[in-house]
C-alpha cells in the first residue's frame, strides 16, 4: 500500500461541508451508498469494540415518508403564522434523495456497562462518540463521491414514527439524520475562530 500523508486527511476534512439544497439526482448508485454505510459500520471505532452503532438507510419514497412524519409532528407544535420557514425547511429535506438514520443500541450499551462496572457511566458517552465518528465518516465519504449532505436532529420528535414505520427495535435510540442527494448548490462561507485560542501546546 502506498504511503498517504496526513495532508490527504486534512484536505478531506476541509472538503466536507453542509450542503442544504439537495436534489434526487444522486451522482452515485444506491448500491454504492449501501456499500459505504456497510463498510463504515464495520470499521468505525467503538470503546471495547462494543459495536453499538446501528443504521437505517432510506431512499426515494421511504425517505420522503420520514420528512412527511417530521412535517406532521412539527405542524402540531409550530403556530400556523410561523409555519412557513419550518415548512420550507421540511420541503428542502424531502427534496433530497435519501436519509441515513443513526442509532445507538441501548441493549449493547447496557451489556457493556454490566461487563465493565468501573466504566459503566462512560459507555453511553463512548457510544455517542462512536456514533458521531460514523456520522462524520459517512458524511465525508458521500462528499468524496460527489454527493452533498447535511446532518439533522429531529429526534425524539420522530422516534415513534421511525420505530413503527420501519420496525426499528425499541432499544435503538435515534441520534441523527444525515440527509443526502445531488448538490443543488454549494456551501456558504465558513468563519473560523483563531486556532491559537483553541489549541494549547506544551513541550514542543
Amino acid at each position: 500500500m502506498s504511503k498517504v500523508s496526513a495532508d490527504a486527511l486534512i484536505q478531506l476534512a476541509k472538503q466536507r461541508r453542509s450542503i442544504y439544497p439537495l436534489t434526487k439526482d444522486l451522482p452515485i448508485s444506491t448500491a454504492r451508498v449501501q456499500e459505504i454505510v456497510h463498510e463504515l459500520t464495520l470499521h468505525t471505532p467503538s470503546s471495547f469494540n462494543s459495536q453499538s452503532n446501528r443504521v437505517v438507510v432510506l431512499f426515494g419514497a421511504e425517505h420522503e415518508k420520514l420528512w412527511d412524519f417530521a412535517t406532521q409532528r412539527l405542524k402540531a407544535i409550530v403556530p400556523e403564522e410561523n409555519w412557513k420557514p419550518t415548512g420550507d425547511k421540511m420541503a428542502m429535506f424531502r427534496a433530497a434523495a435519501g436519509t441515513v438514520l443513526f442509532f445507538s443500541d441501548n441493549t449493547t450499551v447496557n451489556e457493556y456497562k454490566g461487563k465493565f462496572p468501573p466504566f459503566s457511566d462512560k459507555f453511553p458517552i463512548w457510544a455517542s462518540q462512536s456514533l458521531a465518528m460514523q456520522q462524520y465518516l459517512t458524511w465525508t465519504a458521500l462528499e468524496l463521491e460527489g454527493a452533498g449532505a447535511n446532518l439533522q436532529h429531529y429526534n425524539p420528535l420522530i422516534d415513534g414514527d421511525v420505530q413503527n414505520e420501519w420496525n426499528v427495535p425499541a432499544d435503538w435510540i435515534l441520534d441523527a439524520q444525515l440527509v443526502f442527494g445531488g448538490k443543488g448548490g454549494e456551501a456558504g462561507e465558513k468563519d473560523f475562530k483563531p486556532v491559537e485560542e483553541r489549541v494549547k501546546v506544551f513541550g514542543a
